[in-house]
């Protein structure tokens, strides 16, 4: 339904968009767990997303200069929205209006699909690279440090998996091939189709990366089976080697075993009418799953293989 808005954050904001000077109607969108997303439209019938940041971004080791960034970088690839303006003094980004569907899980849970997916990222990660780097490792402890030092929830036993953490790690090393501009969030709400393309939306984890995280965050978040996961790399990388399917799914496990933090932190701070304990505790299910599982050790050697 649309509502007309006056004398709120959004009139500041629309205000300085250029084109979209005078009245404006606005509909919330659905979705986001840290922001609150908005169609304006103005009186001409322009259309843009208006994305206001909330006040966790700090916590969750979100940097707004660099989404603006690499939402930029993004754009002249030709894979996302262009930036039409940044408003940190308001929290604000304004992106063009896609008019297209946005996916579901289960539209992922398809081969040709993934192919398209899967070109859409080898696009995005040869274009210009993001400002800052993405280690999930990395990530996963300065949460950690958050979580405990605030005394925030843990899941049980979350502290037993940092010796086989060290492991992974250390066999993904061995065949360190570098990194490239990643988004680094790819759950299906952040994929859109429009008549001729695919679009990647919200940049707001994105920095230079493995792209082999992309690929297997992905993979996570969708729920996909192997079978899908290793369609997938074979799409991205032509062929799909043990050593890139090991690869891939260690960075979808080590994907949901850190943003469960996200969600203890969300579940501790945010004020979203949203269950992050339980959705944080399915990631972490997951993920200890796959590390309790018979195909860890396998995965650890055939990481390390030419």
């Amino acid at each position: 339904m649309l509502v007309t808005v006056a004398h709120s954050l959004l009139d500041d904001v629309v205000a300085r968009v250029p084109g979209m000077q005078g009245s404006f109607t606005a509909t919330p969108l659905p979705g986001g767990l840290t922001n609150r997303n908005y169609r304006v439209t103005s009186a001409s019938g322009r259309d843009v997303v208006v994305r206001l940041s909330s006040e966790q971004s700090a916590l969750l080791a979100i940097d707004r200069d660099a989404e603006c960034a690499n939402s930029t970088a993004a754009a002249s690839t030709g894979v996302a929205p262009d930036v039409l303006a940044y408003l940190p003094e308001f929290g604000a980004l304004v992106i063009e209006w896609i008019d297209g569907r946005t996916f579901d899980e289960a539209e992922l849970d398809d081969a040709e699909t993934l192919a398209r997916v899967a070109a859409t990222c080898r696009r995005l990660h040869a274009g210009p690279r993001f400002v800052g780097d993405f280690d999930m490792f990395a990530l996963q402890r300065r949460y950690l440090e958050l979580v405990l030092s605030r005394g925030f929830r843990l899941p049980p036993s979350y502290l037993d998996f940092a010796p086989v953490l060290t492991t992974i790690r250390g066999a993904m090393a061995v065949r360190d091939e570098g990194t490239v501009p990643c988004h680094n969030d790819l759950l299906a709400a952040n994929i859109m189709a429009d008549d001729t393309q695919l679009w990647l939306v919200d940049f707001e984890y994105s920095g230079n990366a493995d792209p082999c995280f992309e690929l297997g965050n992905l993979c996570s978040e969708a729920h996909l089976g192997t079978d899908r996961l290793e369609h997938l790399v074979a799409a991205y990388f032509g062929v799909a080697t043990a050593g890139k399917v090991a690869r891939t799914r260690l960075f979808g496990i080590m994907s949901d075993y850190g943003w469960t933090l996200w969600a203890s932190i969300q579940a501790a701070t945010s004020e979203l009418d949203f269950d992050f304990w339980s959705w944080g505790l399915q990631k972490y299910e997951r993920a200890t799953a796959e590390l309790r599982g018979p195909d860890l050790p396998r995965l650890i050697t055939e990481v390390q293989q030419p």
